[in-house]
């Protein structure tokens, strides 16, 4: 069998291709070592549950590591302490019980599932409580509890009791065999699993993880990370990529997150590479990762259906991120602002040098997608150019200079006597609207965050890769328009293209639609002024 890239975003040794994540997990052993507990809470498919199984294989020299998950864990078992008590002992003998580690007797499991399956006992907190302490005292080795997919408890106070026994335990640990530690992983942080419960009974929540130490430890992938993996890939492969530059490539569209990661890369050697187009030059180019980055985009995951749920859910949230892409909406970072909190917590947004951003480009390219979607379903006139959308194919690759002078009649078809608040609110839409359906399921599109704002705004199209730059932007008079042209020549000098393209909304009664080609710098520049 060949190894193939983890979409799941961290390790499984022989089997795949890798991020050397030992840096990371030695930083969480340090916090073991000190005996914190903490939590790992990141946003979906982040690589939680490969790094406690990574974690659990990189302490068991030194601890006794029980491993369970609350995944599928029903709401019976959070109906009374009895109940919880012995699903939780169930699961800690299936740990042991599976488990070569040494350190517990065959005879101290079967403890565990003798108390679980009694019958004729109850076993409220503080009995399961007592068992804890025997459990650690009896053990050869220090104790670690992973609890993974916390979440699924979270909307249950009978959980916040268990762990609030946690941290009793944790006060006492001097006097009193506990754990040495307990990590709990999910989406959630413990501190905001107020979020989850039932609107009655959050006026019971008392934060009973307050001993939780901070756990900082950064799990996404930087572009060393990358280049390491691609590294390995390309010692068994030999293909001849660039890999510094595809590193630093899909760094650019993911930004580390893990699943996005692995993902564009299992796409690119599994698909991408058996595309007839590919049968005679390797997938590891700027071509090749934009072809992956489109199959990614085209097909649902769990990772975007959640993304679409969420949005659904908080419509503080769902507004911040529509601000952020279309009116180039600049929202101060406060992690006390429940939104943003949220927003961050789900992984859709990020903190930038005190701005709340979206995450990465991949999340901004499917918003875009999702919100233009959205906006041609409502409109009552199409979002299109008249004609079939193949006259802007030109030998296989798309014409952006007919589809620049397209634009121009249809804007001016329909929008010409439009109001100028509503333009300068909605330019920079109606031209990704009128271009989705022209690139849609062969090219992408991404807008330059560094560049978005209420003015103006820069657009990279790809197509079959080969990328245009457009810049939109409101006219402000000459000097203004001089700064845009600067600005699209410093962009083209980033992309190597030697034409731009530069769209003008123009206000000025004075000013007469069209267009126009002027050459400055060694640049084209195709202007049109609508």
């Amino acid at each position: 069998m060949g190894k193939r890239f983890n979409v799941t975003g961290v390790c499984i040794p022989e089997l795949h291709y890798m991020v050397d994540i030992g840096d990371r997990l030695k930083e969480i052993r340090e916090l073991i070592g000190l005996g914190e507990y903490f939590t790992i809470n990141r946003a979906r498919q982040y690589g939680k549950t490969t790094t406690l199984k990574c974690l659990k294989n990189m302490l068991s020299d030194e601890y006794l590591v029980i491993s369970i998950s609350f995944e599928g864990m029903s709401r019976e078992n959070f109906s009374d302490e009895n109940r919880f008590s012995k699903y939780f002992l169930r699961l800690l003998y299936n740990s042991l019980k599976y488990d070569r580690q040494s350190g517990i007797s065959k005879e101290i499991a079967e403890e565990c599932k003798k108390k679980a399956e009694d019958e004729h006992s109850l076993m409220p907190f503080w009995k399961l409580s007592d068992f804890i302490s025997d459990l650690c005292g009896w053990a050869d080795k220090p104790l670690v509890l992973m609890i993974d997919e916390v979440d699924q408890a979270g909307t249950h106070e009978l959980f916040l009791n268990f762990l609030g026994l946690l941290r009793s335990k944790y006060l006492s640990r001097t006097e009193i065999p506990t754990f040495q530690s307990v990590i709990l992983a999910g989406v959630y942080d413990i501190k905001n699993l107020k979020l989850k419960l039932r609107k009655e009974m959050e006026h019971q929540y008392n934060s009973p993880w307050n001993i939780a130490a901070d756990f900082n430890v950064d799990m996404s992938f930087s572009a060393q990370d990358i280049e390491g993996m691609l590294s390995d890939y390309e010692k068994d492969r030999r293909t001849g990529m660039d890999i510094g530059g595809i590193s630093r490539l899909i760094y650019d569209y993911t930004s580390g997150y893990p699943y996005l990661v692995s993902r564009i890369c299992k796409l690119t050697d599994e698909a991408v590479s058996r595309k007839p187009e590919f049968s005679a030059k390797i997938p590891w180019t700027q071509e090749g990762i934009m072809d992956a980055v489109g199959m990614l985009l085209r097909k649902p995951n769990t990772l975007f259906d959640d993304m679409i749920k969420h949005l659904a859910e908080y419509p503080e949230l769902n507004t911040i991120l529509h601000n952020i892409l279309f009116n180039g909406a600049e929202y101060s970072f406060y992690a006390y602002n429940t939104a943003m909190n949220i927003g961050v917590m789900f992984g859709f947004l990020k903190e930038s040098d005190g701005k709340t951003v979206v995450a990465n480009r991949i999340f901004e390219m499917h918003l875009y997608q999702y919100y233009l979607s959205e906006e041609t379903v409502k409109a009552d006139h199409p979002f299109f150019p008249t004609g079939y959308n193949s006259q802007f194919i030109k030998n296989g690759w798309l014409d952006m200079d007919l589809v620049m002078e397209k634009f121009l009649e249809y804007y001016t078809d329909i929008y010409r006597d439009a109001d100028q608040k509503f333009v300068e609110k909605q330019g920079r839409k109606l031209f990704l609207l009128y271009l989705r359906p022209i690139i849609n399921g062969t090219g992408n599109f991404y807008v330059e965050a560094q560049t978005r704002d209420e003015t103006h705004t820069d657009i990279v199209v790809d197509y079959l890769g080969r990328q245009s730059v457009i810049e939109i932007k409101i006219w402000h008079g000459p000097k203004y328009n001089e700064e845009g042209e600067q600005q699209l020549i410093d962009y083209l000098d980033l992309y190597h293209l030697d034409k731009g393209y530069l769209l003008t909304f123009s206000f000025n009664k004075k000013k007469q639609p069209g267009k126009k080609e002027v050459h400055i710098q060694g640049k084209r520049l195709f202007e049109i002024t609508v």
